[in-house]
């Protein structure tokens, strides 16, 4: 049957359960009356939905509300362990995997090195990077004692521009890290032990962080914002739907410096070149600073922001540390006026574990830089600050990926799966499974 704007009542169905999901996922606990404004829905409509909801086991009943002159109000939210989320992040110097319930509460975490020292080439080998994940989802879904089955997806955040095409699904071209058109939905369906109805959702890892921030940090009531990814290298998303999944953007190779430092990716002059934390420690050193031997990254960003910053207030700061952080606070205020001058978006939030490290530091030198180098108007509209999600935000944003296409199927899973199991026994899993 076809409704007359050409939609089925089948599309229409899905739609009034996404819109019911999402209003209980982000303003909950709400009760049927006030579900009705906030949705646009009928009362009737309200009712219906909430009652396939409730038998299905996505909602439940959370305490009651008094009401003017009547009966309570109950008040609904959604069902935590109704269903699962894993997150991936494939970052620069570890990968980390985490298990979400639909809270977004974690329930298990691991974390998989990788390689500090040697070409780029062996700590990013695809055969390792693909090991790791199959390690770690089943770990945490042992440590967890969740089944497979009730998981809604698996989202993974990684470098590069991500592809899609029929054959292999989601294709990683990672120019930084030497992945040319790694197929990595194919090869993780190959390798990692999930029911084949198990989605995987793969993407640009400063897009998932920018989901993250978006609906759950710093971004959470801006119209527009760009979030920056900062770590060893330096990436962006822009956002100008604050429940859309933005758009990300290769921010760390514009050119600051015509014929400038040679860059990761093999161009002359990217901002990544000199703004991210491996060319950071890199200028350090050859201007005469110690990094510590053997140290990985976050370990080396450490020691030179405690020599450029010292705490005890009778030793004097590293003049060559110093340097260098001043000038790449200006090169990163030049690469956010360029993000001011092209987006004009509401705010600039910083993210990644190199920027929240140097954000307390010189976040407050890198604005007075954008706002020197941008446009006034649009800088004068343009807030920036730090993400507020910490470290574990990529991957966060990444579990987001299945659950935002959850709702959008109305909290169905696909057929080919087996049927949800009863409430009673959700509510044991949550019972057990939960802090």
């Amino acid at each position: 049957m076809h409704a007359r704007s050409g939609r089925t009542v089948r599309d229409l169905r899905r739609e009034n359960r996404t819109a019911v999901l999402r209003r209980l996922y982000f303003d909950g606990p709400m009760s049927r009356l006030t579900l009705g404004p906030a949705t646009g829905l009928s009362s009737g409509s309200v009712s219906n939905v909430v009652a396939e909801l409730v038998a299905e086991g996505l909602v439940e009943e959370a305490g009651s509300v008094d009401s003017a002159g009547g009966r309570p109000r109950t008040l609904l939210r959604i069902s935590p362990g109704s269903g699962f989320m894993i997150g991936v992040d494939v970052g620069e110097t570890r990968i980390r995997i985490e298990l979400f319930d639909l809270a977004l509460t974690e329930l298990a975490r691991t974390e998989r090195p990788l390689a500090s020292s040697g070409p780029r080439t062996a700590r990013y080998d695809v055969d390792l990077v693909v090991a790791h994940l199959r390690e770690g989802i089943a770990e945490v879904l042992r440590t967890a004692e969740v089944p497979a089955e009730l998981l809604l997806g698996v989202g993974v955040g990684v470098p590069g521009i991500v592809a899609r095409t029929p054959e292999d699904g989601a294709v990683v071209h990672g120019q930084t890290v030497d992945w040319d058109a790694v197929p990595l939905e194919r090869l993780l369906r190959e390798h990692v032990e999930l029911p084949a109805s198990v989605p995987y959702w793969i993407d640009n890892g400063a897009k998932t962080l920018g989901q993250a921030e978006m609906w759950f940090g710093a971004g959470r009531g801006a119209r527009s914002a760009v979030v920056v990814l900062f770590g060893s290298g330096v990436g962006a998303c822009v956002v100008t739907d604050p429940m859309g999944p933005g758009r990300a953007l290769e921010w760390g190779h514009l050119t600051v410096r015509v014929r400038g430092r040679r860059c990761r990716c093999g161009a002359l002059g990217c901002l990544e070149a000199y703004a991210g934390a491996e060319a950071l420690l890199e200028r350090w050193r050859e201007a005469g600073g110690r990094p510590p031997e053997d140290a990985d990254e976050e370990t080396a960003l450490t020691a030179m922001l405690a020599a450029a910053y010292p705490t005890d207030a009778g030793t004097a700061p590293d003049a060559t540390a110093l340097a260098v952080l001043e000038e790449t606070a200006e090169f990163l205020g030049a690469g956010f006026a360029d993000l001011i001058n092209l987006f004009q978006p509401e705010r600039i939030l910083v993210g990644g574990w190199a920027g929240l490290q140097l954000g307390t530091r010189f976040l407050e030198t890198v604005t007075g830089y954008a706002r020197a180098y941008a446009l006034r108007y649009p800088a004068s509209r343009t807030g920036i600050g730090l993400g507020t999600l910490g470290p574990e935000a990529v991957t966060v944003g990444a579990a987001l990926l299945p659950l935002v296409d959850f709702f959008a199927q109305g909290g169905r899973r696909p057929e080919t799966e087996p049927a949800p199991p009863s409430p009673a026994w959700q509510t044991a899993l949550r019972d057990r499974v939960s802090p």
